[in-house]
C-alpha cells in the first residue's frame, strides 16, 4: 500500500488542476451504474475489517503476500495496519500521511508542504468506501450492477496518472469486497476485504488513539 501511495503522490501534481476542471463534466455525464452502486453501498461513519493483499511484481511468478487490518473513519481518515509479514502502520488524515514502523515514524508527508496529501487521502478513502461519485472526477468509470452486487473498472482521465496506474477494478455489494490495481509497470496488487464491522465499537482503543 505504501508503494501505491507514493506512485499516486508522484502522479497527482501533474493533473490535480485538470481533475478540478473535470469534476463538473464527470458529474454531468455520470454513468448509469454509478448512482445505482452508490444507493447499494452502506455508508457508516466508522468501518473496520481485515485485508489480505497479494502483489505480483512484473517478471516474478511468486506474489508477495501481506495481511492486516484497516479502518475508514469519515471526516478523519484511513488507518492501514499491516500485521504480516512485517508490522507497520499507515495513518492518513486530511493534514498528513504518517508511516509507522513500530513506534518509530518512518515517513511523514505534511499537507502544508505536500499539497497532494489531501487528494491522496480522498482517493484512498473513496476506494475503500466505494465512493464512485468522488472517484469519477479522476477516473473514467465503467461497470455493471446486479441485484445485490456490482463491479467497476476505473481508468485514469489524465495521462500522468494513467502512466502510473493502468486500471483499478473494484467489486462488492454493501461494501467493497475486492480491489485490483494494475500498474502501468506491469505490477499487480490484489486486495480482498473481509470481516467488516461498522459503528463506533468497530474501532479499537489503540486505533482510536491514532486519530487523536
Amino acid at each position: 500500500m505504501k508503494k501505491i501511495l507514493m506512485t499516486v503522490a508522484l502522479a497527482l501534481p501533474a493533473f490535480a488542476a485538470a481533475a478540478n476542471g473535470n469534476a463538473a463534466n464527470a458529474n454531468a455525464n455520470a454513468a448509469v451504474p454509478v448512482a445505482k452502486i452508490q444507493a447499494m453501498l452502506a455508508k457508516p461513519p466508522v468501518m473496520c475489517g481485515r485485508f489480505d493483499q497479494s502483489k505480483t511484481l512484473a517478471g516474478m511468478k511468486k506474489p508477495l503476500a501481506a495481511n492486516g487490518r484497516f479502518c475508514v473513519v469519515q471526516e478523519k481518515g484511513v488507518l492501514w495496519r499491516t500485521l504480516q509479514p512485517f508490522p507497520n502502520t499507515l495513518r492518513l488524515t486530511r493534514s498528513e500521511i504518517i508511516h509507522y514502523q513500530g513506534d518509530r515514524v518512518a515517513m511523514r508527508l505534511d499537507a502544508k508542504t505536500e499539497p497532494t496529501v489531501r487528494m491522496i487521502n480522498q482517493v484512498l478513502f473513496s476506494l475503500l468506501a466505494g465512493d464512485l461519485a468522488q472517484l469519477e472526477q479522476l477516473f473514467k468509470v465503467d461497470g455493471t450492477v446486479g441485484a445485490d452486487s456490482w463491479n467497476v473498472t476505473l481508468e485514469a482521465r489524465e495521462p500522468a496518472l494513467a502512466k502510473a496506474i493502468g486500471t483499478i477494478r473494484l467489486d462488492g455489494g454493501a461494501y467493497v469486497n475486492n480491489i485490483v490495481i494494475s500498474e502501468a509497470s506491469g505490477d499487480r496488487t490484489s486486495i480482498v476485504f473481509s470481516k467488516i464491522e461498522s459503528g463506533a465499537k468497530a474501532l479499537g482503543p489503540e486505533e482510536a488513539a491514532l486519530f487523536k
